[in-house]
């Protein structure tokens, strides 16, 4: 699920004095929205709610640029020029600062939630607000803010730098202006946009989650194997990663909590569970975040 490599810096003599990006949780997703900002031209700040998980989201970003470095894709002084443009935050005290806000927090509408109504308070009036969600409908996540036509949805796919579309959801009350910005800001990281309406899943998750899903039941039925499976699917399909393989990379945990999402708008058994995934969640098999999914990845442990 790999693109040709990292969006270029912008050749742009104004990047030096673009506006502030402050991303919302530094994990995979946050740490990679942050590097490819960086790599683009922006100040990012990335934030967690310990310095610890912050500089480990740091850490993911630096190996993310230096792995786009090893593949010949990023020259070695763009890359330290990226990374000197990331600092780190705990908390929302520097969101003042930024214009571009983008929260890239756990499937989680509560959570989700929760945190908008912070940015909103702690953020400038005029900042773009964005969630990074793969699953959840724009309008729920800013339903109790006072102004929730300022959120918009800028759906990054991992690996970040290596992935070149980005699904962008207008809520149902966000302002075409809002829209607009967004779009601007991410084809301005040289992604190409695509637009869904606000729905569980748009087009990209909602279709990702019963090709797993159906890759599981297969499985748990006896169908096939794994390595068979994977294989049908990336000869069979062209597909680059086979289901297992890719699941292991967005988390199978994610992949469960985005079909629960998908089952709770929609209540189709096309997004069932398979009772596989919820076994390896329970067992903490998460993919290559915990070392062992589908497949072992012992140099994750």
């Amino acid at each position: 699920m790999s693109g040709d490599g990292p969006a270029p810096v912008e050749s742009d003599p104004r990047a030096s004095v673009r506006k502030r990006v402050f991303v919302v949780g530094a994990g995979i997703m946050g740490s990679g929205v942050a590097a490819q900002c960086a790599l683009a031209g922006y100040p990012v700040t990335l934030e967690d709610v310990s310095e610890e998980m912050a500089r480990r989201g740091l850490a993911n970003a630096e190996r993310a640029l230096g792995r786009a470095v090893e593949r010949g894709k990023l020259s070695a002084p763009d890359r330290d020029a990226a990374l000197a443009r990331v600092d780190i935050a705990i908390g929302f005290r520097r969101a003042d600062a930024a214009q571009i806000v983008v929260e890239a927090a756990p499937e989680n509408l509560a959570l989700k939630r929760s945190i908008f109504r912070e940015l909103e308070a702690a953020a400038s009036p005029t900042a773009l607000l964005a969630s990074n969600t793969s699953s959840l409908p724009i309008t729920s996540i800013a339903q109790e803010l006072t102004d929730p036509g300022r959120v918009v949805g800028i759906h990054f796919f991992n690996p970040v730098l290596q992935m070149p579309l980005v699904e962008l959801i207008p809520g149902h009350r966000t302002r075409p202006e809002v829209v607009a910005s967004a779009r601007a800001f991410a084809e301005s990281l040289g992604k190409t946009v695509v637009t869904s309406a606000d729905t569980p899943g748009f087009v990209t998750t909602r279709a990702l989650a019963v090709l797993v899903n159906e890759a599981a039941w297969m499985l748990y039925e006896g169908v096939a194997t794994r390595d068979d499976i994977d294989t049908a699917y990336k000869l069979g399909f062209h597909h680059p990663m086979g289901p297992f393989e890719l699941v292991d990379l967005v988390g199978i945990d994610t992949a469960v909590a985005i079909l629960d999402v998908l089952w709770d708008g929609f209540r189709d058994s096309r997004y069932r569970v398979c009772p596989l995934l919820r076994t390896m969640v329970a067992a903490k098999k998460l993919g290559r975040k915990t070392g062992e999914g589908f497949y072992a990845y012992p140099e994750a442990k």
